[in-house]
């Protein structure tokens, strides 16, 4: 299993836009592909802050699954440019993990 936690530094004040487009948008739409979303959280002491994690079986899907949803028409006409005016994309974060043994989340 192979997991994708990504946090994400929202421009000042588009935090609950932001949050609607993933919730309404954006992970409805991943997941109509076959992403996994875990969970998706707001931090409860940096206003900026949203994360969320993705799971994967392995790498392989990883790749098979970013090719459906980065290259769709889809992504790029629609849900793309309503994505970036929310974003400080060069403090984004993202982060491939693996559950140790003992982890519950699997």
């Amino acid at each position: 299993m192979l997991f994708e936690l990504r946090q994400y530094r929202v421009r000042p004040g588009c935090r609950d836009d932001l949050v609607r487009l993933m919730e309404e948008v954006v992970i409805p739409f991943q997941a109509s592909k076959g992403m996994v979303v875990v969970g998706s959280f707001v931090a409860v002491d940096d206003p900026d802050l949203y994360v969320w994690i993705r799971r994967f079986e392995d790498e392989e899907e990883r790749q098979r699954l970013y090719a459906a949803v980065y290259e769709s028409e889809r992504w790029k006409e629609e849900i793309a440019p309503l994505i970036g005016p929310l974003l400080d994309r060069e403090r984004m974060v993202v982060t491939r993990l693996r559950p140790t043994s003992k982890s519950v989340v699997r």
